[in-house]
């Protein structure tokens, strides 16, 4: 009987980090970023295109206004969202020169919410995002 008391909490205690984490990974657009402030827009180089759920992630290398080359993270929907908006798996490739531009995040991070991506011709990439989807 003991035993099987044991092996039920530990059950329980394996559920409950399970669903913390899955809830901890998909999350609201106003948890993390502001759509009161100004739209942040930065250029550089693809370093990284995550298209998995529960959101999509793209990593940026800019040149900072001093020249330093620091990392910029932009939030996408997930994949099913973006395809439906014109994305695909190949839409970005590393090294791909790009402008992104999104709502900052609350803590003023280098992290963003994806509004747009433009291409360094000029052609946007897919359907610009609105913050009320997210809501």
């Amino acid at each position: 009987m003991k035993r099987s008391t044991r092996t039920a909490q530990a059950a329980s205690w394996v559920l409950g980090l399970t669903l913390s984490a899955s809830a901890l990974a998909h999350h609201s657009f106003a948890v993390f970023f502001s759509d009161d402030k100004a739209v942040v827009s930065v250029s550089g180089k693809v370093t990284g295109f995550d298209f998995k759920n529960p959101h999509g992630l793209i990593r940026l290398e800019v040149r900072d206004a001093t020249g330093t080359v620091v990392q910029w993270k932009a939030e996408t929907n997930s994949p099913s969202i973006l395809e439906r908006r014109g994305w695909s798996r190949d839409s970005l490739k590393l090294g791909d020169e790009i402008t992104i531009e999104g709502w900052g995040a609350r803590d003023g991070s280098r992290y963003m919410r994806l509004r747009k991506a433009t291409r360094a011709d000029g052609t946007t990439i897919g359907l610009v995002f609105a913050p009320q989807e997210e809501k």
